[in-house]
């Protein structure tokens, strides 16, 4: 056994730790990464059962992320930039398969297989085919190493190395070794990221492409995090937990130094601006109508035909399960449908549905906006902290109930109190000429005409904040700058 684990680098690594935890090791199995070349542990997983693996999640991925956009055009263009990429790889003959995700969130990620996802939100953000070519290279970087595979042997060691934790030090120690364990499978680790820049820079090179979009992009994507952030009241640098640097702990010196130190790659000059920017006219920017979206301080389903209005300055996160909407200090909303239901009255659907067995005060039958309705209030422990919950519940029709869930600390619960009643007061259902009027935000390209101003340009945004930033994001621009005249810009309008 011993003499087996040699051959691989990493097994030789468990030789100084427990016999027991370095024979399960060899066990694992080692291989040749296929774009390294170097040896690794894969816990006898081949590239088939990766392929099943990524095969079976493909259909939760992406339904957990709006679903696949329906834009054929889009989704041909990057299967074809995708396709360029895969063959120019090690592993050119795997059943690769490129999806564009109808999400509004700047993501890309790849399950093990080859199977490779970008949402539209990230596709909007790019200035030309070179940038997402490169966010594509990088996650056909993450298969070719075999990272996924890599993160499992990660975590399965990790779970050796807790069970002799819990056995040496108690299963206090065990917990902490697990916690450290899965921190390895969630996400990939810095020197992941750095090999999968040097192999996706690999990629572009071979097929042309400008190696220094891929810097240049890691730039926009931080702009769009900071913009977020400042958007949302939260300090500038901070990570969500959706956000492409959550699970993507990458820097622009690492993307830079991966630029410089990648093997055989030779600086092309393809970037395909004009070619890019007209598949992108047209794509949905920010919610879709089958989802609802914001207009304002405005929920709008067109598709549902329903609105309701938001508190002021709460940020507001549209999933595919439920509305939430955040304020300051643990204050946060939630709004979802539930379907058919077994009481006529709805204080009777909160009291023995939807809160049953819980004690609950104030429960009172009302009316919103024509509609039967009934509200009720209780008292939460969470970790260690009290929270005050109100339950809304508003009969659209047999078929539908509109929930609202408002979250206050006690000494806040008062002074949300007219907020939140405010938003119960105006959920109210469109008409379908309503609803047809509303219409959802789309990138429109524009060529810079003679006359056109900074101020200009920024004036025909759609959004209702921060369009100067929002404008110059999107295209690359310093603030203030003019684009000369005969240049296509992005422009976000309805």
């Amino acid at each position: 056994m011993i003499a087996a684990a040699r051959k691989c680098r990493k097994c030789r690594k468990w030789l100084s730790a427990p016999l027991f935890i370095a024979a399960a090791a060899q066990l694992a199995g080692c291989a040749v990464n296929p774009a390294t070349g170097e040896r690794m542990i894969t816990m006898g997983t081949t590239l088939e059962d990766e392929y099943r693996i990524g095969l079976e999640q493909h259909p939760k991925i992406s339904k957990a992320f709006g679903g696949i956009y329906d834009d054929r055009r889009m989704a041909g263009y990057v299967d074809d930039i995708g396709d360029r990429l895969a063959r120019a790889s090690e592993l050119p003959n795997i059943k690769w398969t490129f999806t564009v995700l109808n999400s509004k969130a700047i993501n890309a990620f790849a399950l093990p297989g080859g199977f490779v996802y970008v949402t539209r939100g990230l596709i909007a953000l790019a200035g030309n085919e070179a940038e997402l070519a490169g966010v594509i290279a990088h996650e056909i970087g993450h298969v070719t190493a075999r990272h996924s595979v890599q993160r499992q042997s990660s975590g399965t060691l990790a779970g050796l190395g807790a069970a002799a934790a819990g056995i040496l030090l108690g299963s206090g120690a065990a917990e902490l070794a697990n916690v450290v364990g899965r921190g390895i499978i969630q996400q990939y680790s810095q020197g992941q990221e750095f090999e999968a820049d040097r192999l996706g820079v690999r990629y572009i090179s071979r097929v042309g492409y400008d190696t220094g979009m891929m810097a240049s992009f890691l730039t926009k994507m931080r702009g769009h995090a900071r913009l977020q952030n400042r958007i949302k009241g939260r300090p500038e640098n901070q990570v969500d937990r959706g956000d492409f640097f959550a699970s993507h702990p990458r820097t622009l010196d690492r993307v830079q130094r991966a630029i410089a130190e990648a093997r055989g790659a030779r600086p092309g000059s393809i970037r395909n601006r004009k070619q890019f920017l007209q598949r992108l006219d047209g794509v949905l920017f920010g919610g879709d109508p089958k989802e609802g979206f914001m207009r304002g301080r405005t929920f709008a389903h067109p598709a549902l035909r329903f609105k309701f209005e938001v508190p002021q300055d709460f940020a507001v996160a549209n999933r595919p399960e439920a509305v939430f909407a955040t304020g300051p200090r643990g204050v946060v909303m939630k709004f979802d449908i539930a379907g058919k239901h077994n009481n006529p009255t709805m204080a009777g659907y909160i009291r023995n549905e939807w809160v049953r067995g819980r004690q609950l005060a104030g429960l009172e039958s009302m009316t919103v906006n024509g509609m039967r309705a009934a509200t009720a209030r209780t008292l939460i422990n969470s970790r260690g902290a009290s929270f005050d919950i109100r339950f809304v519940a508003i009969r659209k029709d047999p078929s539908r109930i509109y929930r609202f869930i408002f979250q206050t600390p006690p000494n806040l619960t008062r002074k949300f109190d007219l907020p939140f009643r405010r938003t119960t007061f105006s959920m109210r259902n469109m008409s379908a000429a309503e609803a047809r009027k509303i219409k959802p935000l789309r990138i429109r390209i524009r060529a810079i005409e003679a006359g056109d101003t900074a101020a200009k340009l920024t004036r025909m945004m759609a959004q209702d904040k921060f369009k100067a930033e929002w404008f110059q994001l999107l295209n690359g621009l310093r603030p203030g700058q003019r684009p000369a005249a005969g240049t296509l810009v992005k422009l976000v309008t309805p």
